[in-house]
């Protein structure tokens, strides 16, 4: 299985403004007192547009839907939680954790995407999680090694651990299980989504080690990495607030390599870890500054990969 793909599903916003729903349980959001909400929203759409251009410039395919007013889904720009895409044509509905996200699943996605050639065999759907409270944000929660068949789930209020088992045996994916932790206010608080303090590209992984409190865990899944033939490039736990683990490996024109992340979090790296980046791909960074004070996600959380097979023309 290929770990990279040129196609990706960006939901250009509306309405987009803090959600309080998931302020609960995401430390990274901010309230910008300053900005009305259609600011907010203008700015979002500004650094979304911007963010599509640069990753059209490389070669990226990038579908871009355009969100509706109704029903209100302030984090419809992060797609990547409630849906994941498979190269034997399966499509995966994960079971959200804020109602108004729930609203965010759209058929009509799938139509857009069988328009343009994507084959969608089966739809595997684990959203009926959700009447038990029990969910799992898609590849939020689970970072993917796709070409090694490992899935890596950080445990929090949004990754439940059965469940995530059950993601792996129907996709046969080895599981790799820990809780990683943030300090919020002095006190080790679960980090909502793996994505923010993991990135797994095809010959190296971005970590925030130092997240994984417990140290057995933490072994345990630098060993997973360095087994599977991935370079470790750590990060520290102030570059996953400027979202330095929110990273994605895709793929742009001539099967070239690039690592997308926000400005901030290149401006987070050190010049050693830029460089060693570098030896394995090339680095495209654009600024989102508004859509991650607000939603408390950056560039991996926006990007939806499409793996989906094509239909011979």
């Amino acid at each position: 299985m290929n770990q990279t793909t040129n196609t990706i599903l960006m939901i250009r916003p509306v309405a987009f403004r803090m959600n309080e729903q998931t302020a609960v349980n995401n430390y990274y959001q901010k309230v910008l007192d300053n900005l009305l909400p259609a600011t907010v929203n203008v700015k979002a759409q500004e650094e979304f547009d911007a963010y599509v251009e640069k990753l059209r410039t490389v070669g990226v395919n990038v579908v871009v839907v355009d969100d509706t007013k109704e029903p209100d889904t302030p984090d419809s720009i992060f797609p990547n939680n409630w849906i994941s895409f498979h190269e034997n044509g399966d499509v995966a509905l994960y079971p959200m954790f804020a109602e108004n996200r729930r609203l965010e699943r759209r058929e009509d996605i799938l139509d857009i995407l069988e328009e343009k050639g994507f084959v969608i065999n089966d739809i595997m759907d684990y959203t009926a999680a959700e009447e038990d409270n029990v969910f799992l944000e898609g590849t939020g929660s689970i970072i993917l090694d796709r070409e090694n068949e490992i899935a890596y789930c950080a445990l929090s209020p949004r990754a439940d651990e059965e469940l995530f088992i059950e993601f792996c045996e129907d996709f046969e994916y080895t599981p790799v299980i820990f809780e990683a932790y943030q300090t919020v206010d002095g006190e080790r608080k679960h980090i909502y989504h793996t994505n923010v303090m993991m990135c797994v590209a095809e010959t190296f992984a971005v970590i925030c080690a130092d997240c994984i409190d417990d140290k057995a865990e933490r072994k345990m899944v630098l060993e997973v990495l360095k087994k599977s033939g991935k370079e470790v490039i750590f990060i520290t736990e102030d570059q996953v607030n400027n979202f330095a683990g929110n990273m994605l490996q895709v793929k742009g024109q001539n099967e070239e390599r690039f690592l997308v992340m926000s400005n901030a979090a290149y401006q987070s790296l050190t010049q050693e870890q830029i460089a060693k980046i570098e030896k394995h791909c090339k680095i495209i960074y654009a600024s989102l500054d508004t859509i991650e004070a607000c939603g408390g996600g950056s560039a991996r959380c926006m990007m939806a990969e499409v793996f989906l097979p094509e239909t011979e023309n």
